[in-house]
């Protein structure tokens, strides 16, 4: 079994003394949702607008070194194969990646006395750092599904990788796409129309394929609605939901900016 990967900064209990806090005790912002809601921009335009934020490792980072490493020994870049060492996690976990962050350490040296993470996915996580860590905050980002595919079209992040299977050309995509697990729960008939219509703006279908799997692999571990529900419904300045396609990107930065900086949206 090799090391598991480093969290600089970051300690599993039990830690030492002084500057070593528990995060569940610390006021962090946490940034929640789902892969192509726009979280990445959100906080871009957070540590533009406000430069001392400090930003802890992120969810693929604590996801690799305090859930996949334990399991898998090894690093796991697919992503369906994550998402189900992931579930196999949270049977044991409720709490999964809240649960996970929330066993660690900081260094408030380093980290500062209010931290941004990015993020939570889901009910289960937002419930239990709700329950379990009443410090904390949420900024909630959300968007359709469609759209979440083809911002992974666009963004062309090297982890955004799955097994597509055989390539697919444009006359079957449609019916490859409608084949996919769980496509009819999560895309109406119009909707897969749409992503298959993709191919003629130039992508390839076998990423349009790729990256429809991602986000139904990711649906069926996480339902982002259930989690923005439970948001709304928090004490008022506990929470922020934005629709990152009714926002354009610099709203979204502007809202979140405010919201963090001390003002209420």
């Amino acid at each position: 079994m090799s090391e598991p990967p480093p969290l600089p900064y970051l300690r599993a209990a039990p830690a030492p003394a002084g500057p070593w806090v528990p995060l569940a005790e610390m006021p962090l912002t946490v940034l929640v949702g789902v892969t192509g809601v726009g979280k990445s921009t959100a906080l871009h335009a957070l540590q533009e607008a406000l430069p001392d934020t400090r930003v802890l490792p992120d969810r693929r980072e604590i996801t690799d070194a305090v859930i996949l490493w334990p399991l898998a020994g090894s690093p796991v870049t697919d992503r369906e194969q994550r998402f189900r060492l992931t579930a196999q996690y949270r049977a044991a976990h409720p709490g999964g990646m809240a649960q996970a962050l929330g066993s660690l350490h900081g260094d408030t040296r380093h980290w500062g006395p209010a931290p941004v993470f990015d993020g939570l996915r889901g009910l289960d996580e937002v419930q239990y750092a709700a329950q379990h860590f009443p410090a904390w905050r949420f900024v909630a980002l959300g968007a359709p599904d469609p759209v979440r595919v083809g911002r992974l079209l666009g963004r062309a992040d090297g982890f955004d990788r799955v097994q597509a299977g055989a390539a697919q050309d444009a006359q079957n995509l449609r019916a490859a796409l409608a084949a996919l697990p769980g496509a009819d729960a999560v895309f109406s008939p119009a909707e897969l129309d749409a992503l298959a219509e993709l191919a003629g703006a130039g992508h390839a279908p076998e990423d349009i394929l790729a990256k429809t799997r991602i986000v139904l692999s990711e649906r069926r571990q996480y339902d982002p609605q259930a989690a923005e529900r439970h948001l709304r419904a928090l004490a008022p300045g506990r929470a922020l939901v934005l629709d990152t396609v009714a926002l354009g990107p610099a709203e979204v930065a502007r809202a979140v900016r405010d919201w963090v900086g001390g003002g209420r949206v």
